[in-house]
């Protein structure tokens, strides 16, 4: 098992979910006796703090991957960004076993990016699912799922939150290039205040603000019922793109001043105490939701609609609380839900709770990687017995 190279792909520019899960995977590889090479981007500032044992090499596109390996022996490489057909073909070619995480689920997405990979690892059952649902064979069986990781987020020196930023540009489009070009002009002009937690009852939004979240969707349901209820207030700590952040705000008319926008946080620790609930979206897009096991790591019960993947990581009753989807109900469950929580508070029992977050555990997680490597490792024999 040493003698197995292992080479991680990501290259996302930006900092998320992707890049944690990256982060700690390699964590967990280590832990298991094992290294790997890194092949990031290079506009990526997010791996500048890789242990010194991890060789990460830059490359500015998925077209270089097979000249750099071209003279390795089979490798395993495993893409966190998936590449396209013809690339994996030409790693294929040069005998490497090239496997991908599925962060997403296939549901009503086009399964042919994934459909060339040796394997694909799940990183919950509603992603495996629906891979096998699109006709996908090479899925791994088990979910790898994952851990409260708050290493990867350095802190910003003296613990406080402040706003920032609601956006997080889209380089693609060219109104956020622009705009994202013109915002750092109006920096020094911005008052920074700093986040006070109020009075009444919080729902937190900790997530980047992205589609397949659907917060707008999700509001445009439940900010009347919102707006029933004054007690509450929604405090929002995530950034995404001018159309995200635009869609989100006209969703949430309804409350008025109830809701606070204070952009991409790194004291994620402090996030949470600063909130009584974490709201997430809507759930069958979603993957996984590291939020969701940070949130319940820091003692903070999840709202969350009544469906996978949420059903796999929420305890309900213990960690937190299911209600029907708005869609279904115009958000008739979720009123009552709230009416529940002004009337009693949900406190997560850390007793209790604890078998059911075994499973997201560091200890859990490193041995799930155990079983992937002498799992994969018995296919590269097969498929490269020299």
């Amino acid at each position: 098992m040493t003698a197995l190279r292992i080479v991680n792909v990501n290259l996302q520019e930006g900092f998320g979910g992707g890049e944690i899960y990256t982060r700690f995977f390699l964590r967990a590889l280590s832990a298991n006796g094992l290294t790997s090479r890194l092949i990031v981007h290079p506009a990526a500032k997010a791996w500048d703090s890789l242990p010194s044992s991890i060789e990460s090499i830059a490359v500015d596109s998925f077209a270089s991957i097979p000249r750099i390996l071209a003279r390795d022996s089979p490798t395993w490489l495993i893409f966190h960004t998936p590449a396209g057909a013809e690339i994996t073909s030409a790693l294929q070619a040069q005998g490497h076993f090239v496997s991908c995480f599925a962060h997403m689920p296939l549901y009503g997405r086009n399964p042919q990016s994934l459909a060339a990979y040796d394997a694909i690892f799940p990183v919950s059952g509603h992603v495996r699912d629906s891979a096998l649902a699109a006709g996908l064979t090479q899925v791994y069986h088990e979910p790898m799922y994952g851990i409260a990781d708050f290493h990867a987020r350095a802190g910003d020196g003296d613990g406080s939150i402040v706003a920032r930023s609601p956006y997080d540009w889209d380089r693609r489009k060219f109104r956020d290039r622009a705009m994202g070009m013109l915002e750092p002009l109006l920096e020094p002009f911005l008052l920074r205040k700093p986040y006070v937690k109020g009075s009444g009852i919080v729902l937190g939004i900790v997530s980047r603000l992205t589609t397949i979240k659907q917060f707008p969707q999700l509001f445009l349901l439940l900010a009347p019922v919102l707006a029933r209820h004054p007690e509450f207030r929604v405090e929002i700590f995530g950034a995404g793109g001018y159309a995200s952040v635009r869609d989100l705000r006209k969703a949430l008319a309804p409350i008025g001043q109830r809701v606070g926008f204070w952009g991409h946080q790194k004291e994620m620790l402090k996030v949470y105490s600063g909130i009584d609930y974490l709201l997430t979206g809507l759930p069958e897009k979603e993957a996984l939701g590291l939020n969701v096991i940070e949130a319940q790591a820091c003692g903070i019960p999840v709202l969350a609609v009544g469906a996978p993947p949420f059903t796999e990581t929420i305890a309900a009753e213990v960690s937190g609380l299911f209600y029907r989807d708005p869609r279904q109900d115009a958000g008739a469950d979720f009123e009552c839900l709230l009416d529940r929580l002004q009337a009693q508070p949900l406190r997560i029992d850390g007793i209790r709770v604890a078998e059911h977050f075994e499973r997201f555990s560091e200890k859990a997680f490193v041995d799930r990687v155990s079983k992937l490597i002498v799992w994969t490792a018995e296919r590269l024999v097969e498929k490269c017995p020299r």
